[in-house]
């Protein structure tokens, strides 16, 4: 491992107050030894220079403590009494899932993307990496929405997809347990796009929580996540048939 993916990985995550052992960072260095590796011969991500893979896929990815800290207790902190089951809806090349499985390994992740590449390239990296309780699946999210293996399961949605958030919403939301929450991963400035979709959250039985707005270290990226709440169980209609909810957001 380079002296200067440990140095800065280090100081990164000490300022999300994450101390990594020495497994987990050889984990993420090989994470991304294999990212760039395969990158090279399919599109996984156009971030490849070691400082930016640190602070905008796995320091983002992980910033997810800041509203879920709930996830410290995976990470030794006092033991959770039952292990959080987290799906990440149209992961791409593993963002933010795997990060989060490093980080929190008492985590139970599922990867769901459309393009069986990727997730073939996921299960390798979990595989080679000993990641146990990931399952990474194939296919669009209207269809396992549906499933009645994967619909209303989890605790908690994530994606950081590109996608308004009324089209995310009706993508994230039936995954997720009356109780439990989808949290969106948003850049910019997002104002207008949480208040065009508070209508469509409301149809999927949600309610926007909170929207934390932070930046990355040592960048002036505008980052937010958008919380929002599962307030009881959804309609059977939602999501709607594949396509749908991307050519025809919910208002």
């Amino acid at each position: 491992m380079r002296e200067s993916f440990r140095a800065q990985m280090e100081e990164e995550f000490k300022q999300l107050d994450i101390s990594l052992s020495e497994h987990q960072m050889e984990q993420f260095f090989q994470y991304y030894e294999m990212l760039v590796e395969r990158n090279r011969v399919m599109n996984l991500t156009a971030i490849t220079e070691e400082a930016e893979v640190i602070t905008k896929h796995f320091v983002d990815s992980v910033s997810l403590v800041k509203v879920m800290p709930e996830l410290r207790r995976m990470n030794g902190e006092s033991g959770a009494e039952k292990p959080i089951s987290l799906i990440d809806v149209g992961t791409g090349a593993g963002f933010p899932g795997i990060p989060l499985k490093i980080a929190f390994p008492e985590c139970r992740v599922t990867l769901l993307d459309s393009l069986n590449k990727r997730v073939k390239f996921l299960q390798e990296v979990a595989d080679t990496l000993g990641l146990s309780d990931v399952n990474a699946i194939h296919g669009r999210a209207e269809d396992f929405g549906q499933n009645e293996n994967y619909r209303e399961q989890f605790d908690c949605c994530v994606s950081r997809a590109v996608a308004n958030l009324a089209t995310l919403s009706e993508y994230c939301m039936p995954f997720v347990k009356t109780g439990g929450a989808f949290i969106s991963y948003k850049s910019g400035e997002i104002e207008e796009e949480v208040k065009a979709a508070e209508h469509a959250v409301k149809l999927l039985n949600g309610k926007i929580k909170e929207v934390y707005p932070f930046s990355l270290p040592g960048t002036d990226m505008k980052r937010s996540f958008v919380v929002i709440g599962k307030e009881g169980k959804l309609h059977k209609k939602y999501p709607r048939k594949a396509g749908l909810p991307s050519k025809e957001p919910l208002k």
